[in-house]
């Protein structure tokens, strides 16, 4: 078969060929013999009805500094193609939203991947909150109180935007520690949302396990190891990624929330435990697949087209091209 997909993303020209997921997923769609677009969330124009974007062909090639093709803009209608992969990175802002939106003009007769309608209803610090006895103690809110309250509770706390990414603005509120008045009064400055406060879990020092679905199905794991001083995992500020396996409590976890993916077409999923908890689901542009691939040699981004595919196949008033 071969299909027409757009990849809706960042500029692809400065991605890390050797750490993004989006140009390991395009890599995969093109060995498929699919036909790859580029463009970027504010190409979108919606007119008569018909969702457009300023597209481009894009070749891709895993070659430092040449890794991405791009022919000359054209208008493409994304209702008459095959696949669209929503992969811009967040900030989950008005903009996000306002894409999400855009995107239910086309899909499903278009699949988009994952389900505009359902991205937009489980940013990653509030799904999680659908599976309380997963998570650990949380308290989402903008009352100073509330927050004061809750640290005299766990007095060992993390204080984060609720709809940060990448580990920014995240901070450990140890005991003793005397900012927490003023990082609320920063928060309040920053973010009309409320703040996210969660009971520090010592065990991140072993690591925040980053866990792979594919259509509700646990794939892959890495461990994220911070740095030394730091009480942020994320690579990209120092974490160390290792190779790890799933525990029995990461299975139990998967297999709690896995239905609920695929109800929802979140096929390509990436949640965070640390040590017994689930901490979020990242379900708008996950990350992950080619620490996990090097390390276990598993082909995690033909899975996910696998299912991708297989959703196209599933649908009895669609016949795909061979």
């Amino acid at each position: 078969m071969s299909l027409a997909v757009a990849i809706q993303m960042d500029p692809i020209e400065g991605v890390d060929i050797n750490a993004d997921s989006t140009f390991a997923l395009a890599l995969e769609a093109q060995a498929r013999g699919h036909a790859l677009f580029h463009y970027q969330p504010q190409d979108l124009a919606f007119r008569d009805g018909r969702l457009f974007a300023r597209a481009r062909p894009l070749r891709v090639e895993r070659k430092l500094g040449e890794h991405a093709e791009l022919g000359a803009p054209e208008s493409l209608d994304l209702g008459g193609l095959d696949v669209v992969l929503m992969r811009q990175d967040p900030p989950f802002d008005m903009a996000y939203i306002t894409a999400t939106h855009l995107l239910e003009h086309v899909h499903p007769s278009t699949l988009v991947v994952n389900d505009p309608m359902h991205v937009r209803n489980a940013p990653e610090k509030l799904f999680v909150t659908q599976f309380p006895d997963l998570m650990p103690p949380t308290l989402i809110t903008s009352d100073h109180a509330e927050v004061v309250d809750f640290r005299v509770q766990h007095e060992d706390i993390i204080v984060k935007p609720l709809f940060g990414n990448g580990g920014a603005g995240v901070f450990h509120i140890a005991p003793g520690d005397e900012n927490l008045n003023a990082l609320l009064e920063l928060f309040t400055q920053l973010y009309r949302e409320p703040i996210i406060v969660q009971k520090y879990l010592p065990e991140v020092r072993q690591g925040d396990k980053r866990i792979i679905l594919v259509d509700g199905e646990a794939v892959g794991a890495i461990n994220r190891i911070p740095a030394e001083g730091e009480a942020r995992s994320n690579m990209h500020v120092g974490g160390r990624a290792v190779a790890c396996d799933l525990s029995a409590r990461d299975r139990e976890i998967c297999e709690a929330i896995g239905p609920a993916l695929k109800e929802r077409g979140l096929i390509f999923v990436g949640i965070d435990v640390i040590g017994r908890y689930l901490t979020e689901i990242n379900v708008t542009s996950p990350t992950g697949l080619q620490e996990i691939e090097r390390f276990t040699g598993d082909n995690l981004s033909g899975m996910i087209w696998d299912a991708i595919e297989g959703r196209l196949d599933d649908r009895p008033d669609r016949r795909l091209p061979e």
